[in-house]
């Protein structure tokens, strides 16, 4: 078992550092025994990209989507993302398993995305009742390349990728198991875990960049209302968007009818909100890499926010607290 306080030396060299196996060219000084600081080269011409994020919301496989809502955050930017630095607060209690299972998930998403870990802390402490881990992520774009949630313009094509509520569907699933296996079939069950198969956006923001684009934002908490809103506040526009046109499974729809919240502000890493002035295109070579895509509206002047559904129409409203959240997990 691990004591409180920074994990010792051994533990941080046999599970944390020996997990660490992607590089990158770009790192000069990564992950390592007293470093406290990762060194990164860069291009005369390229832009170095941050963010970071903390992983609250479940226990489950956190090591994975660490790294999948962070490097998700940087190639919303049109960046590639390169490195990632992990803190990992413990509980007390914590067995060093569970700390090896965690670098191990978090390695596998950085090998399948080509990120070097340069980095972080691990600490045991009487603070935090879970593990709770804070990831930051660093990418680099080229200076005429960089693409803001800021850069909507009217008269876009609105995209959503994937599906709405991916992450969402998949965290209920995998906390509410029993419960679900009581009302619907395991393959049913089995198939909203998997969900979290789909929670990178890396390679649809690299398409959809191909083609061009004027604003890309990944849809995390909030779900696709809070993106939405969030891009046409940022940008200064206003939206019409076809409620009907948003992809989503129904397996989704099902988990979410059954703890009674709204799918639409569901926590959704998986999908990226794209706007662009060719929307066709987007959509055509976002498929043909074999990623669903669908246009759900357009961009417009003002500062209207108006969703459609059939012949009701009403407006969108500023971010809540995630559905998530609604739901008691024990």
């Amino acid at each position: 078992m691990l004591k409180i306080g920074k994990v010792p030396e051994s533990v941080l060299k046999r599970s944390i550092i020996k997990q660490i196996r992607t590089k990158r060219s770009e790192i000069v000084v990564g992950a390592g025994v007293g470093e406290d600081c990762a060194a990164i080269e860069l291009a005369d011409d390229e832009i170095f990209v941050t963010s970071t994020d903390p992983i609250t919301g479940t226990s489950h496989d956190i090591g994975a989507l660490a790294v999948h809502v962070t490097a998700n955050d940087i190639a919303s930017s049109g960046a590639e993302v390169i490195g990632i630095m992990l803190s990992v607060l413990l509980p007390e209690g914590t067995e060093e398993e569970e700390l090896k299972t965690i670098m191990k998930q978090a390695e596998e998403v950085c090998s399948r995305l080509n990120i070097q870990t340069v980095g972080g802390h691990t600490e045991v402490t009487k603070v935090v009742n879970q593990t709770v881990i804070t990831a930051t992520g660093i990418g680099k774009v080229k200076k005429d390349k960089l693409i803001t949630t800021s850069g909507a313009k009217p008269g876009d094509d609105v995209v959503v990728t994937k599906w709405i509520g991916l992450e969402g569907t998949s965290i209920i699933a995998k906390e509410k198991k029993e419960h679900l296996l009581n009302r619907f079939a395991p393959s049913f069950v089995e198939t909203a875990i998997g969900f979290s198969d789909y929670l990178s956006v890396v390679e649809d923001a690299k398409v959809a960049v191909s083609v061009g684009v004027t604003a890309m934002h990944d849809v995390t908490e909030g779900g696709i209302f809070g993106a939405l809103w969030e891009v046409a506040e940022g940008s200064g526009c206003g939206l019409e968007i076809n409620l009907l046109d948003i992809p989503i499974r129904q397996e989704t729809v099902e988990v979410c009818e059954e703890f009674g919240i709204n799918p639409y502000e569901l926590i959704s890493s998986g999908s990226m909100l794209i706007t662009t002035p060719d929307g066709p295109e987007v959509v055509r070579q976002l498929q043909k890499s074999g990623i669903n895509a669908a246009i759900v509206g357009k961009v417009t002047k003002g500062n209207d926010r108006v969703l459609l559904s059939g012949d009701e129409k009403r407006f969108l409203e500023p971010p809540k607290s995630d559905e998530l959240y609604k739901i008691e997990r024990n």
